[in-house]
């Protein structure tokens, strides 16, 4: 290591980026890319949610308590101490929802732009002011720390849909019925990957983060090296930071996110360490999980690598799904460059590892002491289906005649094709219509599984402003119902306990 430092301060260093690396050893084998590579850079530009930053705002006149902290109208917590924040990267604005959050309030303040703090203090003798407004641009804070969570991950699970809805998740938006396969990732480029049993990478790591120097502060939350998930802590001073490689992001009906730029130098030390940073996307392997299944434990599609991924095209039950990235593989080779031209000038040395990550980590689900309900906890199994040959006329008398508003319209195999409700049928017979059902029922029917998180079904609910989901098995039969009126009555019954 320190060879090759020395080597970086003389300018005689020699460096690759993680793609170049694979057909260097092809040509020279292991030991002559020991020979004749010093270091490897690494890149990666995605969406890292668990992200964030510590600020110091400095005492006011009257001192402050800060209790409550908004930045932007994005709240930042206060509860460290009198005048230091933490703003979260995925916090969204009081007044702007989903549009803006704490990602963008980071990306205003290292574009030189101004931001409102706004803070109510708990006042106490040696803190009296009870609340304050006031302008600062990055510079006006003593520190603007950026300590985030959980970054790089080793790999990412790529997102596919099975239901009969677009999704609109972390993973973007998810098209019906396997429309569309979304990923994250910078394959060979990425860091971990070229390290995974951290020969290099380690407490005290210096890496490149959003076009500064930080460090790695430890294994990331959710580290489980074992099953090749690997994640890292990491931390960089915001005001060294450049636009290029932090942006914030909004994604549709989930809310904002930051995208990172993360890059780390590996050092060919070994034949071994060069055989690993020869890796190519095709050696990368990850699963793409339904995200048609709302639960912690999501099921495999299958598996695929990243060649695959990266061709835009992959097969599921026979079909051809397209692919798209969430990540840019271009801004990753952007910062595998940018990092290769500071050890170049000289400008960025390595650093050995304080202490090595944990080879085993943890990712238990939570700990739930509280019922939790899902859909077919509290669904109605009573419920008729017709067909859609039916009469108006007919429909309307089932609904007289039985405990339903909601009728699910089937096929004659069985499967939901539509719903036809009291009010549609009302409708109908005030216009003198005797026609049959297909001319008048929805067709496009909002459904829940049997297996879904009650909230999610409620969300479904109040989110497309109707009163029903009919709750469908895996073939797509009708097997209940599940109303307004039952969340209603279950959430009352809560609220009285």
């Amino acid at each position: 290591m320190s060879e090759i430092n020395e080597r970086i301060r003389d300018g005689s260093v020699r460096v690759v980026t993680a793609e170049e690396m694979p057909d260097l050893v092809d040509e020279l084998g292991t030991d002559g890319a020991v020979r004749e590579v010093d270091v490897v850079t690494t890149g990666t530009f995605g969406a890292m949610c668990s992200s964030g930053v510590f600020l110091n705002t400095g005492h006011s006149d009257p001192p402050i308590k800060i209790s409550k902290a908004w930045l932007n109208n994005v709240e930042a917590y206060g509860g460290i101490a009198a005048v230091d924040l933490f703003l979260g990267a995925t916090q969204p604005s009081e007044d702007r929802g989903d549009e803006y959050g704490g990602a963008h309030v980071m990306e205003d303040l290292i574009s030189g732009r101004e931001v409102e703090l706004r803070a109510r203090g708990a006042v106490t003798d040696c803190y009296p002011r009870l609340d304050l407004e006031t302008t600062l641009r990055l510079e006006d804070f003593n520190q603007a720390t950026m300590v985030n969570p959980r970054n790089s991950y080793e790999r990412y699970a790529a997102a596919a849909n099975s239901t009969e809805r677009t999704l609109h998740t972390y993973m973007g938006t998810l098209l019906p019925r396997y429309g569309n396969v979304s990923y994250s990732g910078a394959g060979c480029l990425s860091p971990i990957p070229n390290d995974p049993d951290f020969e290099y990478i380690g407490v005290g790591t210096r890496i490149f983060l959003c076009g500064a120097q930080g460090f790695i502060v430890g294994s990331g939350t959710q580290h489980l090296p074992q099953e090749g998930f690997s994640t890292l802590m990491v931390k960089g001073d915001l005001k060294d930071m450049d636009n290029e490689f932090l942006r914030a992001a909004t994604f549709q009906e989930y809310g904002p996110s930051l995208y990172v730029g993360l890059g780390i130098p590996i050092p060919i030390l070994s034949e071994r360490i060069a055989k690993k940073t020869a890796v190519r996307d095709r050696d990368i392997v990850t699963e793409i999980v339904d995200y048609g299944v709302p639960r912690r434990a999501r099921p495999t599609v299958r598996r695929v690598n990243y060649e695959q991924l990266y061709s835009g095209i992959v097969e599921i039950d026979g079909n051809e799904v397209r692919t798209s990235p969430l990540s840019s593989r271009h801004v990753a080779r952007k910062v595998a460059r940018s990092l290769g031209d500071l050890i170049r000038r000289g400008e960025f040395l390595l650093s050995a590892p304080a202490e090595p990550l944990p080879a085993v980590g943890r990712n238990s689900p939570m700990k739930q002491t509280r019922e939790f309900l899902l859909v077919g906890d509290v669904m109605s199994h009573d419920v008729a289906t017709v067909c859609e040959e039916i009469s108006i006329k007919e429909a309307a008398r089932m609904i007289v005649g039985g405990p339903f508003d909601h009728l699910p319209v089937v096929s004659k195999e069985g499967w939901l094709i539509g719903m036809v409700t009291a009010w549609d049928v009302s409708k109908a017979v005030a216009s003198d219509k005797t026609s049959h059902i297909s001319d008048m029922m929805t067709r496009k029917v909002f459904i829940a599984s049997p297996d879904e998180p009650l909230e999610l079904a409620a969300r479904k609910l109040d989110h497309h402003k109707i009163s029903a989901l009919p709750v469908v098995d895996k073939d797509h039969h009708v097997i209940g119902m599940v109303t307004s009126d039952h969340v209603s009555r279950l959430y009352g019954r809560r609220r009285s306990l």
